[in-house]
């Protein structure tokens, strides 16, 4: 499959980061080395916003945590992954976001889940090739992936995108001033669905 769709080096680069923050630096060299970039060990992307980093290796890495460390392990380490990237990215987006103004951080906590997931969605239909589209009921927020980027070209027979959900997950918990919600993936286009949703159920159950 071409690399038709991109992240920006600055997303790639905070993606490596978080996950040598759960896995370390020799870690992060097994696994590029068996998604077969070694080209980005100790030479992450530049904090550019030149969209360049495929889709294809946001999925190869997710692939390779599995092999390096099984798929329970890697589905793991993925998730603690995401978590870890949401703080590099907010770092790096934060502002730009609002989430970080005082103005936001008063809001009721319903408003700020509905008002926070809209902006990180635009973060991400802005400024890279994913698509995302957030549909709300009365009990739950849905972030429905139409593009995705961590299962590309995947076939498997459940939902893969651990990273997303651990991403999602730290987003909420940061949001919320250290409340947990229930965050799962229930469909994904790697098993053959139409798009990737992730359900989260808005009341915190903790």
């Amino acid at each position: 499959m071409s690399d038709a769709y991109f992240y920006p080096q600055r997303m790639g680069r905070i993606i490596l980061q978080g996950m040598e923050e759960i896995i370390g630096r020799n870690g992060v060299h097994v696994v590029l080395n068996l998604a077969l970039h070694s080209e980005y060990i100790e030479n992450y992307p530049p904090a550019s916003s030149e969209r360049t980093f495929p889709f294809q290796l946001i999925s190869d890495l997710h692939v390779a945590l599995e092999q390096a460390y099984g798929p329970r392990g890697g589905r793991g380490l993925a998730l603690r992954s995401g978590r870890a990237i949401f703080t590099y990215g907010l770092r790096a987006y934060g502002s730009q976001l609002g989430l970080t103004e005082m103005a936001f951080r008063l809001l009721p906590l319903p408003t700020k889940l509905r008002v926070g997931a809209k902006a990180f969605a635009e973060l991400f239909n802005r400024h890279t090739d994913q698509v995302v589209r957030i549909e709300e009921t009365d009990t739950h927020l849905l972030w429905h992936i139409e593009r995705c980027p961590l299962c590309w070209g995947r076939h498997t027979e459940g939902p893969t995108c651990h990273l997303a959900v651990g991403l999602l997950q730290e987003s909420l918990y940061w949001v919320s001033g250290g409340k947990i919600f229930d965050v799962t993936e229930t469909n994904c286009i790697a098993q053959g669905d139409p798009d990737c949703t992730i359900s989260i159920l808005k009341a915190p159950i903790s």
